[in-house]
């Protein structure tokens, strides 16, 4: 699978247009291609970035809710994570590094992730009600999904969907929360709820493409 050397070459955003390459693939239902760039220019590298962490933990994310097993591949980028555990300075990295501590089973730096959510709730800026409001009952809804409680976690996420752009990220960035609230409401017995999601996600697909 070959790339625009335009943007692989000393770009920033290299990891990301892959990244995006491997969600277009997952769409075609294509999710060994996907996974193949995962193992190689995604996450190959073993990259400490937050912002390219974010697309390992993402497409490892999306991949598995098609039901790829990941292997190990969530320790590894657990690891990575675990230098910024403590950080809580933004929601939307700590819900991105929930999904490799939970997924890689490792409730240690979950329980710091936690903490410093905490710390971060209890501060006066931007983050602490992003934090609060968003980040907090995500990283819950990550954990309950993990952990099987998938009617807690469709719980978590209808309360914060509809917020969700107060965290980061792009459009295609957040509809992980969508993707993750189908997939939990499908699990969890809701299958009212997941067809009237999946209907209204493919309505703001067909208006995209028209615009």
């Amino acid at each position: 699978m070959r790339g625009n050397p335009a943007w692989q070459q000393d770009s920033m955003l290299a990891v990301h247009n892959w990244w995006h390459l491997a969600l277009h693939h997952i769409e075609l239902d294509d999710c060994g291609a996907a996974l193949d760039l995962f193992d190689g220019p995604v996450n190959g590298h073993q990259s400490t970035l937050a912002l390219e962490l974010i697309d390992a933990s993402a497409l490892l994310w999306r991949l598995q809710l098609r039901g790829v097993d990941a292997g190990d591949r969530w320790a590894g980028v657990a690891e990575r994570w675990a230098a910024m555990a403590t950080d809580g300075n933004y929601a939307f990295n700590d819900f991105h590094a929930a999904m490799a501590f939970a997924c890689a089973g490792r409730d240690d730096l979950l329980g710091l992730l936690r903490e410093a959510q905490r710390r971060a709730c209890a501060r006066d800026d931007d983050n602490a009600r992003f934090t609060s409001q968003i980040g907090a009952p995500g990283v819950e809804a990550v954990v309950a999904f993990v952990e099987g409680d998938h009617v807690r976690c469709a719980e978590r996420l209808r309360a914060i969907r509809n917020q969700a752009q107060r965290f980061g990220g792009s459009h295609a960035q957040r509809d992980l929360v969508d993707q993750t609230l189908i997939a939990a409401a499908e699990r969890g017995g809701q299958q009212r709820l997941a067809r009237a999601l999946q209907r209204e996600r493919q309505l703001l697909a067909e208006q995209r493409r028209m615009q």
